[in-house]
């Protein structure tokens, strides 16, 4: 009785790893769907289903965490940051899924450059937020892990620059009020998925803090 209320530490670091795993698959997808737009290199249906499916797989670890959460005596680390991380990593897959179904649900033929840019820098946050919770159940990682926090941080501020530069281009006069209007839309949900990267290294900071 008393070894189910007191699971392994790694227990909860491999279920965290896992559903960051599950990030990085989606910001990957997510990509190769922008990068597709237009050129037919692959099936842009499966891609978002793809998106999809690990956002499910997502929402089942999430609950699997909380689930251990319940039932455990005693956690590695706090309790309400373990909860506020795996809420914060489903919440990047859910973004994720949203930008995806955006595509067919705004029509989006051809992606921009701008688009893509956005896609590349959320697969970049996405693997360094992966990494940086791969090594959490390691003290001797803790540099390593600030460092990947820092530059998901630098990755969001630089993915803020991209998305004015793309929304002060799309109402210079070249583009329909439609396009104009649908792809500020599109890239404002690109950048929730880089917002929420950041928000997730926020908690891994506090995480470190708190047990150094």
């Amino acid at each position: 009785m008393l070894s189910s209320l007191m699971p392994q530490r790694k227990e909860f670091y491999v279920l965290l790893a896992t559903l960051s795993d599950r990030v990085v698959a989606g910001a990957n997808a997510t990509l190769r769907l922008l990068n597709g737009l237009g050129n037919n290199a692959e099936d842009l249906p499966t891609l978002v289903a793809e998106v999809s499916l690990l956002e499910q797989a997502g929402d089942k670890i999430k609950a699997e965490v909380i689930t251990l959460l319940h039932r455990s005596f005693t956690t590695p680390i706090n309790r309400d940051q373990i909860h506020s991380l795996v809420i914060e990593l489903d919440g990047v897959l859910n973004a994720l899924e949203d930008v995806a179904r955006a595509v067919a649900m705004y029509n989006i033929k051809e992606s921009t450059a701008e688009a893509r840019e956005l896609a590349s820098l959320a697969a970049d946050a996405s693997m360094r937020l992966n990494r940086a919770v791969a090594g959490l159940g390691e003290k001797g990682r803790r540099p390593e892990i600030i460092g990947f926090c820092k530059e998901i941080e630098e990755i969001e501020a630089k993915a803020d620059l991209v998305q004015r530069k793309a929304i002060t281009k799309l109402f210079d006069g070249s583009s329909t009020a439609w396009n104009a209007v649908k792809l500020s839309r599109f890239y404002a949900l690109q950048e929730v998925v880089l917002d929420a990267c950041e928000e997730a290294a926020k908690t891994i900071e506090e995480i470190l803090i708190e047990n150094s």
